[in-house]
């Protein structure tokens, strides 16, 4: 197992841990130590992972940064009652080059999924997601991103990559991967209007903090189809976390992201998620306590996770036909856990690359608003960027 590019957890960490209860997820985990190196990942599903690469945030003056207490923290939490293995395989360091940190990353997330394995990476600056990404390029045709954070980090992709426009680079550099992009809880006043209509121009999915707030549930069915899951803290309200952290006095609470995080680790398809934009500060507790909560809720998630996306056996489901504006649209809703999908025609005249996408998750709502003659927004998106 070519893990190269990881150095181990501290000793300070490890020391900690040794006085912690053994019923404590930190006894429970498999870490890399200096002493012992790798863990055998034979039967691991989950693998914490840390980054320690900052330098292309926009605000970026030469900081230090580790993640000892995120460790301490969530070593000190205790599991649910789980079947999924999970491995701490410490951190990747900041290598000679940023460059040199994304092809590390890169490297070892792609090992990791094709394991079976999902990485659950802690990191600096949000730009690393798209080291995420690459990892998928030989893995699977067509990606879906869902990031939560306040801004669209769209940026302009003509200037280097920072962790403002990290996702303008995704969509312009080949491979062109990227099928859907979707933000979770944005700020209007933070992102230009320019950004705002480029997201409409390109079909792609925004769904406003107050929208969020209200019903959080409409995070489910857009988790459900993502592949990759990056979290900037900067989208969680200051009050929740500790003073380096803090960005907007509006923001998701605490209960909010972990909520998120918990739909990210119930979808099916979630193979990689990210939390990034971790700045210690001296009153750290809140802040590495969230991270844990939300790392926690994920595995929850994970554990919990149901195959209900099976549509070959009609045993499995009822399907719904209703018609809309001439058009007809087919729901399926899943026997074993309720949750509902519909189908996204297919244009027979238009080179296709959504022979996977046909079925795409949605909500209950979406199939009551159709059947009063309202087309879900969703399937529209889908169907207009299937007509590109």
């Amino acid at each position: 197992m070519n893990f190269n590019f990881l150095s181990p957890v501290s000793d300070v960490v490890l020391a900690h841990n040794e006085l912690l209860p053994q019923q404590a997820l930190g006894r429970r985990l498999k870490i890399h130590s200096q002493q012992n190196g790798i863990p055998d990942m034979e039967g691991i599903h989950l693998a914490i992972l840390g980054v320690i690469e900052n330098r292309n945030d926009v605000n970026y003056i030469g900081e230090d940064f580790n993640l000892n207490e995120i460790r301490k923290s969530f070593y000190q939490l205790f599991p649910g009652s789980w079947t999924t293995t999970i491995a701490d395989l410490g951190d990747i360091n900041a290598g000679e080059t940023v460059e040199d940190t994304y092809f590390a990353l890169k490297t070892t997330i792609s090992i990791l999924i094709q394991k079976g394995i999902i990485p659950i990476i802690i990191g600096g600056s949000q730009d690393l997601t798209y080291a995420n990404y690459r990892a998928y390029d030989n893995l699977t045709p067509m990606v879906n991103i869902v990031n939560v954070d306040s801004k669209f980090d769209l940026g302009d992709s003509a200037k280097p990559i920072k962790n403002t426009s990290f996702i303008g680079k995704i969509i312009l550099d080949q491979p062109y991967n990227l099928f859907n992009y979707a933000t979770i809880g944005y700020q209007t006043y933070f992102n230009s209007q320019e950004e705002i209509d480029l997201m409409e121009k390109l079909y792609f999915e925004a769904y406003r903090l107050g929208e969020v707030s209200n019903k959080i549930e409409i995070v489910e069915p857009v988790m459900r189809d993502a592949n990759i899951v990056s979290i900037d803290l900067g989208a969680v309200k200051s009050s929740e976390v500790s003073l380096n952290q803090k960005v907007s006095p509006n923001g998701l609470d605490g209960k909010e992201i972990c909520a998120i995080s918990r739909y990210a680790g119930i979808s099916n398809k979630v193979s990689s998620i990210g939390i990034w934009e971790y700045k210690p500060s001296k009153d750290d507790e809140i802040s590495s306590m969230l991270i844990s909560q939300m790392i926690w809720y994920f595995i929850e998630g994970v554990n919990y996770r149901v195959k209900d996306d099976d549509f070959k056996n009609d045993e499995n489901y009822q399907k719904f036909i209703t018609l809309v504006e001439d058009q007809e649209l087919v729901f399926y809703k899943s026997k074993k856990t309720g949750r509902w999908w519909i189908e996204i025609p297919f244009l027979t005249e238009v080179n296709n690359k959504l022979k996977r996408h046909t079925l795409l998750p949605c909500m209950h709502q979406d199939y009551i608003d159709a059947c009063n003659n309202i087309v879900p927004e969703r399937w529209y998106k889908a169907f207009q960027k299937n007509s590109v």
